[in-house]
């Protein structure tokens, strides 16, 4: 049996088991929640050091037929592009099952949710076949709309809640009809990804349903990762949700749609993918510079937050219309580095709500003194999410603007601009406001995070941020060969920059 069936079933079980277990054993749901997750994460770790680096194709496969007449099939298997997301979302669901401690109210119901968010996030990355990979997909993302309603936090959370709805099943039943489209199209007979690539090598689609189908994809997995302008649902989203449900949508379940994009439509629509590049490319100019000079405006943590994780979205949307190798590796990056990010800024600022019940950015400041651990974290995560050199976003960003620059330099230009400056200024902005200054009254009693068990998820998140930026051979000579297989097609009449040397 493929690993990858334990890493994405375990979560699953684990919620089975809690239904069998009574509510008022609290510390029994709770250890059962994290311990699955924990056992998940070192699965996940051990097959991501196994993973053969430099070899094409798909590792630890495991294949069973479900519906033998519609040819489903459960099919797993992990390559370059999927190994790291794999790992990223093992790692965020740990980390987000153990900050769940401030949840007080029906917490069995949590914790189930959470640990169906967990197999589905790893179900829809491990999956191969398209009808799989979409159940695993809501699988993930129904029990965020329950998580906000019922453990939401703030005045707007049932309007949070409604748009987030509205918006995330939009885009899934958009993605859906591209990707019914495709099955219909390609005339595999099949829903398994591999056996849909084989047959449409023999038999390409024609250019006109390939540049039908690719937008239908492109805006219903774009509304998903929120896309500009289908953006606006998600920083109201993340201000509402529980914090273990901000850090997994945030941090992974929003990379579905890029997932989708790179995996389904690039390498299976060559010629609709080059007719919407360019296109893509302009589009995403509105995350990284709309989105950032939103987040300058923001006077609450968590929307400024939200903002600048619908901002790096558009890095990777960038690295993806490069349609290169050195851009589609950034890209692939880029969404492992922010999903660890987006988690562990997520994960820090539901602790200081915890601690002072408000996350207004004028009642703060100070907060480094008492609380120096917190602060040198959140001060280091910020770092991060302005690029500097030493943690994996710089090293993702950095690819994807050398990747772009050939195809793209003016959106390239702006992007950097982007992200050198308006970045730069509302995440200082914020570090000066919370960190520094004058220490106001009320929180002269603030606790720091004291426990070593209280540390520990922040530290994951942090140490694997760190390791990405140091060393990135470890994940970029996993990603390129699957990168180079992807764009083998996409890249033939648009040749992109020649392959790229990681170490």
């Amino acid at each position: 049996m493929s690993p990858l069936t334990y890493i994405l079933g375990i979560p699953l079980v684990a919620a089975v088991a809690l239904l069998f277990v009574p509510p008022t054993q609290r510390v029994t749901v709770r250890a059962l929640a994290v311990l699955a997750t924990f056992i998940t994460m070192v699965f996940a770790v051990k097959l991501f050091l196994q993973f053969h680096a430099g070899a094409a194709g798909f590792q630890f496969e495991q294949e069973w037929t479900w519906v033998r007449a519609l040819d489903i099939r459960y099919h797993v298997g992990v390559d370059g592009i999927n190994i790291g997301l794999i790992l990223m979302g093992a790692l965020v669901a740990f980390a987000a099952a153990c900050v769940s401690w401030d949840i007080r109210d029906r917490e069995k119901e949590f914790y189930i949710l959470l640990l169906l968010m967990t197999g589905g996030i790893l179900g829809a990355f491990a999956s191969l076949d398209l009808f799989f990979f979409y159940c695993f997909h809501e699988l993930a993302l129904v029990p965020t709309f329950i998580m906000i309603g019922v453990w939401g936090r703030g005045e707007n959370k049932n309007y949070a809640t409604f748009q987030i709805t509205l918006y995330l099943s939009l885009g899934a039943l958009v993605s859906l009809i591209g990707l019914l489209m495709l099955y219909l199209q390609a005339g595999a007979q099949s829903f398994d990804l591999v056996a849909i690539a084989a047959h449409l090598k023999q038999h390409p689609l024609p250019v006109a349903a390939q540049r039908t189908i690719f937008p239908l994809l492109l805006f219903g997995f774009g509304i998903l990762v929120s896309l500009w302008p289908f953006h606006s649902w998600a920083p109201l989203g993340y201000s509402a949700a529980p914090t273990a449900t901000a850090m997994l949508h945030a941090g992974v379940i929003k990379k579905f749609g890029l997932y989708g994009l790179i995996r389904i439509a690039l390498p299976l629509m060559p010629q609709g993918a080059q007719a919407w590049v360019s296109v893509l490319a302009w589009l995403c100019l509105g995350n990284i510079l709309y989105c950032g000079l939103v987040a300058m405006r923001q006077g609450d943590l968590n929307r400024l937050l939200g903002n600048a994780s619908v901002a790096h979205m558009g890095f990777v949307f960038l690295g993806i219309a490069s349609l290169n190798l050195i851009g589609l590796t950034g890209a692939v990056v880029v969404m492992v580095a922010h999903g660890l990010l987006a988690a562990l800024t997520f994960g820090l600022s539901g602790y200081l709500y915890q601690q002072t019940r408000t996350l207004e950015l004028g009642a703060l400041g100070g907060l480094l003194r008492p609380m120096p651990f917190f602060g040198a974290v959140l001060v280091m995560a910020m770092l991060a999410g302005c690029g500097v050199p030493g943690f994996g976003n710089f090293v993702g960003e950095t690819l994807v603007f050398f990747g772009a620059w050939k195809p793209f330099p003016l959106p390239t230009i702006l992007a950097a601009w982007g992200a050198l400056i308006i970045g730069a200024v509302f995440m200082l902005r914020a570090i000066r406001t919370m960190m520094h200054g004058p220490l106001p009254p009320t929180w002269t009693g603030l606790l720091d995070v004291k426990s070593l068990w209280r540390k520990l998820p922040f530290a994951v998140l942090l140490a694997a941020l760190l390791g990405l930026g140091c060393f990135p051979g470890l994940l970029t000579d996993k990603i390129q060969p699957s990168a180079q297989e992807i764009l083998k097609n996409a890249t033939e009449t648009a040749p992109g920059i020649p392959a790229l040397r990681s170490r």
